[in-house]
C-alpha cells in the first residue's frame, strides 16, 4: 500500500518560516510529481509548489514565488516545502501530493494534511 506521510507545520507569527515535509512509502516503482496543496477555509484547495521527477523546472503558485521553496530527495522519496516569510493568508491545510505508479494501479496520493497557521 502506498502512503504518504507528512511531517510539520504549526504555527507561527507574520514574517516567520516552516518547513513541510513529506515522504513516499509503500511497494511502487516510480513517483512522477510530487508538491503541495493547500485549503484554507471556505476556499477550493490551490496548487502550492509541484517538481517533477527527473530534474524539470518547478511550478510554483504565484502567491508563494519568492518565499516557498520546493526541494526533492529522489533517493529518500521525499520532498519538502520550506515556507519563508509567511503571511496569514498562507494559514490552511497543506496536503502532500504524488503522482506514483505501483503495481496495482498508477495515480495520484495525498498525505493526511497539516494544518499552517500564520497570526499577524
Amino acid at each position: 500500500q502506498v502512503q504518504l506521510v507528512q511531517s510539520g507545520g504549526g504555527l507561527v507569527q507574520a514574517g516567520g518560516s516552516l518547513r513541510l515535509s513529506c515522504a513516499a512509502s509503500g511497494n511502487f516503482f516510480n513517483i512522477n510529481t510530487m508538491g503541495w496543496y493547500r485549503q484554507a477555509p471556505g476556499k477550493q484547495r490551490e496548487l502550492v509548489a509541484v517538481i517533477p521527477s527527473g530534474g524539470g523546472a518547478t511550478n510554483y503558485a504565484d502567491a508563494v514565488k519568492g518565499r516557498f521553496t520546493l526541494s526533492r530527495d529522489n533517493a529518500k522519496n521525499t520532498v519538502h516545502l520550506q515556507m519563508n516569510s509567511l503571511k496569514p493568508e498562507d494559514t490552511a491545510i497543506y496536503y502532500c501530493n504524488a503522482v506514483i505508479s505501483s503495481v496495482l494501479r498508477s495515480g495520484t496520493y495525498w498525505g493526511q494534511g497539516t494544518q499552517v497557521t500564520v497570526s499577524s
